[in-house]
């Protein structure tokens, strides 16, 4: 049975950091392409970026390039990110998702196995 499971989120000020990890089980993990989706109230899923299987290529969206890093242990079988100089319109639920195959990392479809997601709130 494949298990992600993120942890990390909370409330923080704005300006203020906070690190969500995706644990990952009931798979190989070092063969999935790991991506972080968000979900604010009201709003649909959006994607936030993505890391390759090997760690090697990473993918942002405009609005969080140079604030947010993602990364990967896969000897720990764990997906981190990193976020930074955090803002108000950060605050959705996050959610990490592995992609066997798909090619295109943005697209929710191409995701295999989601995790119930963290609530991250940023307040002004």
């Amino acid at each position: 049975q494949v298990q992600l499971i993120e942890s990390g989120g909370g409330l923080v000020q704005a300006g203020g950091s906070l690190r969500l990890s995706c644990a990952a089980s009931g798979l190989t993990f070092s063969s999935y392409t790991m991506g972080w989706f968000r979900q604010a109230p009201g709003k649909e899923r959006e994607f936030v970026g993505a890391i390759s299987w090997r760690g090697e290529n990473t993918y942002y969206i405009k609005s969080v390039k140079d604030r947010f890093i993602i990364s990967r242990d896969n000897a720990e079988n764990t997906a981190y990110l990193q976020m930074n100089s955090l803002k108000p319109e950060d605050t959705a639920v996050y959610y990490c998702a592995a992609n066997r195959y798909g090619a295109g990392w943005s697209e929710a479809s191409e995701y295999d196995y989601w995790g119930q997601g963290t609530q991250v709130t940023v307040s002004s």
